[in-house]
């Protein structure tokens, strides 16, 4: 009977993608992956770091897996793992911890202790630092739903004051084009019909290669035969110059959206977050791209009760929030995370200021994309919808903008796509409902 694996993924789709590939290489030697919650006789747990409460989830479903089964096989890798492997030693129970330098190591770790047979007494760890540290090789060729998800970027030399990512990850590290572009044409044979290429810093693929940038990329996977859609993963504003917006503006391929991560809209947050931008150059970037892709959407994350933030920097916000128009904000209240700047500054905000602020925030959020929906219906014209899921006879998928379409139909229209006309916003407002056309 083959073994039961059940991997546990948290934090980023770079984390996701790397369970992926682990997952495909152990089903590889015949291991059976099982949902994590499930009584397993293997569990992974591929861990964040973003903030303190990452770290508490991360020792929770350590404990939880044990708790499945207490003769199971347990590995931890990921951010945590890579800055704080010792908490994680301390759990009894882990057998092995690897950081983010050579994650594909907990496959032969989980053979070497599959072919032992018996538990290690004390959890083997392999966290080397990651200076020097090359782009680690990984792959998939298996996809769910019609999108994959391609890591084509490690590492992050930002050196925001409220983040520990860099400590976590490292050095930016480039995957090479060749090995992207197999990635994607095997993707793409088998049926998948959107690639997402990300990484911890995707607009900085190509820095630690000789005269490549993200463009050349999206230019090489704009030519692979039969490519579906093509997004992008989290951007720096910055990376929107005109030259790069000239280009990617001509791909047939790049849908129209970009998630572009501001974390705030006052230059005085932003100045004290040592973001590599202000509020007048993301939204003359912003402008740029609406000039050359007049369909594009926009989606962000935005940080609201950074230290120091005054309610003139909250407006502000809020102000850059209804001048950018986007399609959705993710709003967080700030959390301090050991170990950075920002945990030890002075006027930490109270948590039901910023309370307050993530409802008052997303309220605005949500009259804005009712807005931008409500302009689309208008239109009346048709769209494409990829379909992707589909339940008790409703259809849903996105447009190429990545409007969430729901669609009446007798049949699933899983990874095809078809021309729709939207009609109405549903009663949550975050999505529309339409007919099919075709």
């Amino acid at each position: 009977m083959n073994k039961t694996v059940g991997i546990l993924t948290l934090g980023c789709k770079v984390n996701q993608y790397e369970s992926e590939a682990i997952g495909e290489s152990l089903a590889s030697h015949g291991f059976l992956l099982c949902p994590p919650s499930d009584v397993c006789d293997i569990y992974i747990i591929n861990t964040c770091t973003v903030t303190a409460e990452s770290d508490r989830k991360a020792r929770q479903f350590i404990r939880r897996a044990l708790s499945h089964n207490p003769d199971a096989f347990v590995l931890v890798t990921g951010c945590m793992a890579q800055t704080d492997a010792e908490s994680i030693r301390q759990i009894e129970g882990v057998d092995f911890i690897c950081g983010n330098r050579n994650k594909m190591a907990i496959v032969n770790a989980t053979l070497a202790l599959c072919a032992r047979g018996k538990k290690n007494d004390a959890p083997e760890i392999d966290v080397p630092s990651l200076d020097g540290a090359d782009f680690e090789h990984m792959s998939i060729c298996r996809f769910g739903r019609t999108r994959a998800y391609i890591k084509i970027e490690d590492g992050c030399e930002s050196r925001c004051t409220y983040c520990i990512i860099p400590a976590a990850r490292g050095h930016i590290r480039s995957k090479p084009m060749e090995a992207v572009l197999d990635e994607v044409r095997t993707l793409t044979e088998g049926g998948c019909r959107e690639v997402v290429l990300t990484g911890i810093e995707t607009a900085s693929w190509g820095r630690d290669l000789d005269g490549a940038d993200l463009a050349d990329l999206l230019e090489a996977v704009d030519r692979v035969p039969g490519i579906g859609r093509v997004r992008l993963g989290s951007l720096d504003p910055t990376i929107m110059r005109p030259a790069f917006v000239e280009r990617i503006a001509k791909l047939s391929s790049l849908a129209p959206h970009f998630h572009l991560s501001m974390q705030s809209g006052s230059d005085a947050v932003l100045a004290r977050m040592k973001r590599k931008y202000n509020s007048t150059q993301a939204l003359s970037a912003i402008e740029r791209l609406r000039a050359a892709m007049p369909n594009v959407q926009l989606t962000t994350d935005i940080i609201v009760g950074f230290p120091g933030e005054t309610e003139q920097d909250f407006e502000a916000t809020m102000d850059f929030a209804r001048k950018a128009r986007f399609l959705m904000i993710h709003v967080f209240p700030y959390s301090k995370r050991a170990g950075t700047p920002a945990a030890i500054m002075p006027d930490q905000i109270p948590s039901a200021v910023k309370k307050q602020r993530v409802a008052t925030l997303s309220a605005l959020a949500a009259d804005i994309r009712a807005e931008l929906l409500d302009e689309l219906i208008a239109k009346g014209e048709a769209v494409s919808v990829l379909f992707e899921t589909f339940e008790d006879g409703i259809a849903v998928g996105h447009t190429p903008d990545f409007i969430e379409v729901r669609v009446s139909s007798p049949i699933s229209l899983h990874a095809t796509t078809h021309s729709v006309r939207l009609t109405e916003r549903t009663a949550d407002g975050t999505a529309c409902l339409g007919q099919l056309l075709d």
